[in-house]
């Protein structure tokens, strides 16, 4: 497969080329986004891109490329099964000479933005940029594996790519050197022909069915019963309640929304005192291939006086408007899929936070309803007439 895929990119262009390869072997050759390839409950202010690799011993693949200018991003690794092998952060990435990491906290100022990093088929060494590129020796039968780069919220919302190009691939296979530039035109269709692309997309659907626990209430937030097989970034973690459609019934979800840096109004990524790096509220449909709906991100949401958020979930048919500027409403989608998932999203929480944050919850085991607080978000299903006419407060009573 990873032969195969090494010699396609097929048309569909990105609004900002995220390469200038045009073929027949280039790298980066997947993209998904909501849009695209839009599977396995993704964040619709996300991009990622993928790139199938095998290494054998002391083979490795050396990127080279630019921050981008972004809330984040990351390259992480993943085995056949599509587990996490290796994580390398923005802020973890050293900067080449000449250059500093916007992603840093007071770190001196220089011109350049550039960095580089190597896949291994062994040990990383962090010091030196590495990442791993395969699992523990006997964990996977072919020494294959995929690294994924996110990037969350760019500052130039038509760019997804953060304003930069995708770094340049250089392979190091067995003595031999091969370059490959980033693609011009990734493979962006969920139902393309390309090679390894139906692939990625049934993987994705499988470990799906199995992520969120069976026999939990709705409208209950609840730990995922596992994340495996879901190319998982060790930076997020996240909540999660079902939801089912009846006409005449939206829902109401409400909680402390925790402090985040604006980038897209100049706060850096890494400024200091911020509950955390990115939070989001997101809506999936809960049938195959688990597609996202819609999301509200931190900078997205409204808030109140208190510094509360409150989230309504309706189909434009039962609710198409809100009088409260206090209140986001977020799109209930095709109301021929019943079934939905509310999905929060919470990344890379501060110490101080940590104790109210997603991470803990799951750290712990605990009920993320008492660990998390104030900020635990509390869904109820509501009447549309008593949302219109006497607000959210009264949606908590509703049906009492």
């Amino acid at each position: 497969m990873v032969v195969a895929v090494l010699g396609s990119a097929t048309a569909g262009a990105a609004p900002t080329p995220p390469g200038t390869a045009s073929g027949p072997a280039c790298s980066w050759q997947f993209m998904t986004d909501s849009q695209v390839r839009n599977v396995a409950f993704p964040d619709v202010n996300a991009t990622y891109w993928v790139m199938p690799y095998v290494l054998g011993p002391g083979d490795s693949l050396t990127l080279s490329g630019q921050y981008p200018r972004a809330r984040y991003f990351s390259l992480n690794t993943y085995g056949t099964n599509l587990d996490t092998i290796d994580v390398l952060r923005d802020d973890q990435i050293r900067p080449d000479p000449g250059s500093s990491n916007p992603y840093v906290p007071n770190e001196t100022s220089l011109p350049g933005r550039s960095w580089r990093a190597t896949v291994v088929s062994g040990e990383a060494d962090r010091s030196h940029n590495e990442i791993s590129g395969l699992p523990a020796a006997g964990a996977q039968r072919i020494p294959s594996g995929f690294i994924i780069i996110r990037v969350y919220v760019p500052d130039d919302p038509s760019s997804p790519n953060g304003g930069v190009a995708l770094p340049t691939v250089t392979m190091h296979l067995g003595g031999t050197t091969v370059p490959l530039n980033p693609c011009a035109q990734p493979s962006d269709s969920g139902s393309d022909s390309a090679p390894g692309a139906g692939i990625l997309t049934r993987l994705f659907e499988t470990a799906a069915t199995d992520a969120f626990p069976p026999g939990t209430p709705e409208a209950t937030f609840a730990n995922p019963a596992t994340t495996t097989g879901l190319f998982a970034n060790g930076d997020n973690k996240y909540i999660a309640a079902g939801l089912t459609y009846r006409p005449g019934r939206v829902a109401v979800i409400r909680g402390k929304a925790p402090s985040f840096p604006d980038t897209r109004i100049g706060v850096p990524a890494g400024e200091p005192g911020k509950s955390l790096r990115y939070w989001s509220m997101c809506q999936n449909d809960r049938v195959s291939p688990y597609p996202v709906v819609a999301c509200a991100a931190d900078y997205q949401t409204s808030l109140d006086a208190d510094g509360y958020y409150t989230y309504v979930i309706a189909p434009p048919s039962d609710l198409a408007s809100l009088s409260d500027p206090t209140v986001t409403l977020i799109p209930w989608g095709d109301t021929g899929v019943p079934d939905k998932v509310l999905i929060m999203r919470h990344m890379l929480p501060s110490d101080a936070f940590y104790p109210y944050s997603v991470q803990a919850s799951q750290a712990s085991g605990g009920d993320p309803s008492a660990t998390m607080g104030e900020y635990f978000p509390r869904a109820t299903y509501c009447g549309v007439s008593e949302l219109e006419n006497q607000g959210w407060q009264r949606c908590y009573d509703y049906g009492k």
